[in-house]
């Protein structure tokens, strides 16, 4: 008798885990496009703007994360004589992470990373020096409106009046 209850009780265990299980699998994924723009702002007038684009899922079994890579490789001499280089890579990247939809918003993780050499104007008989990079890295959780721009992420430049943001609109995927 004891034995009868005793594989009931753990055949019981099994339907309900095999039940749940499925049960999370049968709801299907929804997808997103993410639109990303970087604006350089100044005096509230936008001077330079990129737009980057994705789609995504809410499913991390589809994808862990989603990424945005986009950039250069800058050369600069490491010797006195010009003959040796190293590279920097400078560009735009964006990680997404954990994105869940809750009625009409989104929350993700985002990280963004946006670096850029600032140009120097060039003299024939001034040295070579390796280029100055500007950067700015942001990483949060973010909560936006589906459907409506929203401005996730905003440094000012350390050297001049201008801004640097980054700007999100989520639109479901239907």
């Amino acid at each position: 008798m004891f034995r009868i209850k005793t594989w009931s009780m753990s055949a019981l265990a099994v339907t309900l885990l095999a039940v749940t299980c499925f049960a999370e699998e049968a709801t299907p994924p929804k997808f997103y496009k993410l639109d990303f723009v970087v604006k350089e702002v100044e005096g509230g007038k936008v001077l330079n703007a990129r737009a980057y684009s994705m789609t995504t899922s809410d499913k991390e079994k589809i994808n862990d994360h989603s990424e945005i890579r986009t950039g250069s490789k800058v050369p600069y001499s490491t010797n006195a004589n010009g003959s040796q280089y190293t590279f920097l890579d400078v560009g735009v990247s964006f990680d997404c992470y954990h994105i869940v939809e809750n009625r009409d918003t989104m929350s993700l993780v985002l990280v963004a990373d946006i670096s850029s050499v600032v140009e120097e104007p060039a003299s024939p008989s001034a040295p070579m020096h390796p280029p100055v990079v500007r950067q700015n890295k942001w990483a949060s959780g973010v909560v936006v409106p589906l459907k409506k721009p929203t401005v996730v992420f905003s440094s000012d430049d350390l050297t001049t009046k201008r801004q640097m943001q980054v700007e999100l609109t989520a639109t479901p995927i239907l």
